[in-house]
């Protein structure tokens, strides 16, 4: 029977329940260690999704990424607000020895929300300078590179995406499913992918 999706929180009907995530603290350490987040945008019925590198302001409850001053992300968000975002981390690949059961470690948050693109320069320069620092956290500004002009930031789009709601997702076991109606999977591709 199809389940009414109408008028339910975007994070309803997991079909894993034993896979969510719901602690906070857990849904904030993986965005803070993430290192690329797919932002899902709309033009009327038509989906686009961007990989780019991001902040996680925990303080704002907020994402924050950037994108060139003019192109499909700003007149995605212009137009339709509401955003999708996904962060995940990959571990091993799981195998087993029946085919429905194949699978890989990961985690995984999603996130919902509006993106509005910030304006104020003194933010705009201070929220692009702290996602430089999540990734180059060893160089220091204006000693190894020099701080945003405002003739640069005025080529910049830079965007917050405040954050609706979240849905944390975790398969991080050590081995896949397996199936006593086939013969035991051989040991050998257990090591063989816990390698790879």
């Amino acid at each position: 029977m199809a389940r009414t999706y109408q008028n339910q929180s975007p994070t309803a009907f997991q079909r894993q329940p034993e896979y969510t995530r719901e602690e906070e603290g857990w849904i904030k350490s993986l965005l803070h260690r993430g290192e690329i987040a797919h932002i899902a945008s709309h033009w009327d019925l038509q989906p686009f999704l961007n990989p780019t590198t991001y902040y996680y302001d925990e303080a704002g409850h907020r994402l924050i990424f950037h994108s060139n001053i003019a192109g499909r992300i700003r007149a995605n968000i212009e137009r339709h607000p509401e955003v999708c975002v996904e962060v995940s981390e990959f571990g091993k690949l799981l195998p087993s020895n029946i085919s429905l059961e194949f699978s890989l470690q990961y985690r995984s948050v999603i996130v919902y929300g509006k993106a509005r693109i910030i304006e104020d320069e003194n933010e705009k320069r201070d929220v692009l300078h702290k996602l430089i620092n999540k990734y180059f956290g060893d160089m220091q500004i204006d000693k190894d590179y020099r701080s945003a002009t405002d003739k640069e930031l005025k080529r910049t789009s830079v965007y917050e995406i405040q954050i609706d709601s979240w849905s944390g997702k975790e398969n991080w076991k050590e081995i896949a499913d397996q199936s006593d109606e086939w013969p035991p999977l051989d040991e050998k591709w257990f090591e063989f992918y816990r390698t790879k």
